[in-house]
Order: C-alpha cells, then sequence, then structure tokens
C-alpha cells in the first residue's frame, strides 16, 4: 500500500485494559495533546483515541487508539470478516503490514527472546500512526513537502518509549518492520543508535533467517519500505558465512541504500563479510513473505544456487534455522 492518510505506525500491546484518560495522563508531561476522543465506530478503524501534536505547522499528528482487543495477526477476510478486513485494506493496522506479522516476528526475535511469552499474554494493543490529512482542507495534499520518513519514526519511538511506562504495557511492535522489543531492548536500541549518530535500523526493520533447503540459508529485511528504500535479501551456502556476520552486512547495506536511494542496480556486486563479493538482483518480490521488492544478493563465486534464488515462486522455508545458525545472529547493534 502506498502512503496515504498515514503514513507511520507504531504498537504497543498490552496486558489489561486501559481508560483513555490513563494514557493522555501518562503523556501529557512530554507532549501536546491537541484532542481526546471517544469510540465513534467499530474498533477495527478506530477506539477512543488522542491526537498528538507532531508537526502542527504542516497539520502532522499522531493518532493513538486503544483497542479492547488482541491483534487480528489475520487481517480479515473479504467475506467473512468485511470490517476486519477493509480497515486492514485501508491501512489503519499500518501500511506495510501483513498478515501473519506478529506470528513471524515473534518467530524471528533474536534479540528478545521471551517475546512470545509477553505477546501470549496481550489482551489489548494501541495502535501509533502519524497523519497530515486529519481535518485537513481537501485541496491541501495528503502528504505535504518536507516530510521525513526518519523523523516520523523517531517521534513514534519517543511516543512507544513514553506509552511503555504505563502499567500493564507488554511491548512494542512495529507491525511494518515485523519487529517486538521490550522497553529494554528498545530503549539499548535507540541509545546506541543516538550515541553513534546511527539510524535505529533494529527498532524499525527487522532481520530473519531462513533455512530454504539445498545446503543454504537465506537472511533478509522486512521493514525498510518504510523508509522508502527496498528490502535485502542475502542468500548463501550455510557454512560459508557466520549469520551474525551477515546480519551486520544486511544492515550497513540498508544504511548504505538509505543515503543512496538509486545507488544499488541491478547487476551491480558490493563488497561483503571475509573479503568476499556479492552480486545483486532486483526482484519485485521477495523469497518469503512479507509481498515487497527486494535487492538479492548472492555470493559471485557461490556453487549450487538454489533455482528458488533464480526464479520467483514462493518459497516454502522451515518454521527454524538450523540451532547453530540461530546461535549465531546476534544484534547487529551489539557487534559494533
Amino acid at each position: 500500500m502506498a502512503k496515504g492518510i498515514f503514513t507511520q505506525s507504531a504498537v504497543i500491546l498490552f496486558e489489561r485494559k486501559l481508560d483513555i484518560g490513563e494514557l493522555a495522563q501518562a503523556l501529557a508531561a512530554e507532549f501536546t495533546i491537541a484532542r481526546q476522543n471517544p469510540q465513534t465506530g467499530p474498533w477495527q478503524f478506530g477506539g477512543p483515541s488522542l491526537l498528538v501534536a507532531y508537526r502542527p505547522e504542516l497539520n502532522g499528528y499522531a493518532l493513538l487508539d486503544l483497542v479492547h482487543e488482541r491483534w487480528p495477526d489475520h487481517m480479515g477476510d473479504p467475506k467473512n470478516d468485511t470490517t476486519l478486513f477493509g480497515a486492514w485494506t485501508m491501512g489503519f493496522f499500518g501500511l506495510h503490514t501483513y498478515p501473519g506479522g506478529l506470528a513471524r516476528a515473534v518467530q524471528q526475535s533474536w534479540s528478545w527472546s521471551e517475546a512470545g511469552a509477553a505477546v501470549e499474554r496481550h489482551h489489548a494493543f494501541l495502535r501509533l500512526k502519524i497523519s497530515y490529512s486529519l481535518g485537513a482542507d481537501k485541496d491541501k495534499p495528503v502528504i505535504p513537502h518536507g516530510v521525513d520518513s526518519r523523523d516520523e519514526l523517531a517521534f513514534l519511538n519517543r511516543l512507544a518509549t513514553a506509552a511503555l511506562r504505563v502499567p500493564g504495557a507488554l511491548c512494542y511492535f512495529n507491525p511494518n518492520g515485523e519487529v517486538l522489543r521490550d522497553a529494554g531492548t528498545l530503549a539499548d536500541s535507540l541509545d546506541f543508535a543516538a550515541q553513534r549518530d546511527l539510524p535505529p535500523l533494529d527498532a524499525w526493520c527487522n532481520v530473519r533467517m531462513f533455512n530454504i533447503g539445498d545446503g543454504w540459508l537465506l537472511m533478509d529485511t522486512v521493514g525498510n519500505w518504510q523508509l522508502d528504500i527496498a528490502d535485502l535479501e542475502a542468500a548463501f551456502p550455510k557454512n560459508a558465512f557466520e549469520p551474525g556476520a551477515i546480519d551486520g552486512f544486511l544492515r550497513n547495506l540498508s544504511s548504505y541504500v538509505l543515503d543512496k536511494p538509486d545507488a544499488l542496480q541491478q547487476g551491480h556486486t558490493v563488497d561483503g563479510p571475509n573479503g568476499s563479493t556479492w552480486r545483486i538482483g532486483i526482484h519485485e518480490n521477495g523469497l518469503i513473505d512479507p509481498p515487497r521488492q527486494v535487492l538479492r544478493c548472492i555470493p559471485i563465486d557461490a556453487q549450487g544456487v538454489p533455482e528458488a534464488l533464480k526464479d520467483q515462486p514462493q518459497a516454502q522455508p522451515d518454521s527454524k534455522a538450523p540451532e547453530q545458525a540461530a546461535q549465531g545472529a546476534k544484534p547487529w547493534w551489539k557487534r559494533w
């Protein structure tokens, strides 16, 4: 989905129901609350909410709404659950949110091993969404000039950090990047990035790992589209590289593409871990869900490249990568 009414989003999972006034009280010292609204329609489109000033000169606000339901990871059905399906297709659960995203985030939560247990305990969630269209004149652009994706995400991180202090808050969930963090690991990520003037990519975008068969692993990013750049895939023989090194390779390459969005083209080569060289291929769809454009990287000297990497069929990976690979996939920020 293209950016429109909402441009960025994040979620906080709660283990209890809470009142919107309690949330307003928790945020009031740090943020300007422009308005508090009651619920006026189906929860799928919005619960009781707060409108928080972000860039009011551009009509930029964050809409925070409380939903006293579990996160609907299936995202509805066009025949049997039309309200949920309609809300999802219109971006009310995140522009780049896809069915199964929370389950994939739990499975690929390498930085926070307790993610699954926390998610199981949630019974409510808070949506945080940025918009420039709420109450705007019809002749105004939906996305005004001067919008900055990184600044939007940074503002949502500040809101999320504050919301995580509310009693009953379990964790931060970025459905667009399929990232789960508790308050501690989110703070670690943001602090590390701030100290080094780096974008906190691991708070926005996940790096995942899959066993795709034929002795090969695939590691990819999900969530780069929030920053208006393509996601990345790195496929390699499982004994050729440590997955932790490939994690860093993908993060560094993401940072490079973020600074130079058009620098990598079909057939280009890039330097990788241990003096390796990787060739770039541009694919309209990645090998693993969610569907999105990817830049696929394969070592130029690799032998026996699986057919799935040459074509575009949807792979059916193992539910977990090999244990020895999982142990090597340390968060990128812990290896600097």
